[in-house]
């Protein structure tokens, strides 16, 4: 399977430039950084979502075991 990623960094360093090596090289790496660093900020907000839902579903079902107790103390004192 392709990386279309490693591709694009491929393309980048084959390209044929009146640059020197070290330019070209440069310019990769802060390619490279600049979309590896994009795709960390992707996956923090990611993990903060999935805790975000984890703490309502938490929530949730400790509201609803608290409702349950208040009813069925209501019922009782009836």
């Amino acid at each position: 399977m392709r990386d279309p990623f490693e591709d694009s960094l491929r393309d980048l360093l084959n390209k044929p430039t009146p640059h020197d090596d070290d330019a070209c090289l440069e310019r990769v790496l802060k390619t490279a950084n600049r979309q590896v660093g994009v795709g960390d900020l992707f996956a923090l907000v990611g993990n903060w979502g999935k805790v975000l839902l984890m703490v309502c579903d938490s929530r949730a079902r400790s509201s609803a075991h608290l409702n349950r107790q208040r009813t069925t103390h209501s019922d009782d004192e009836v």
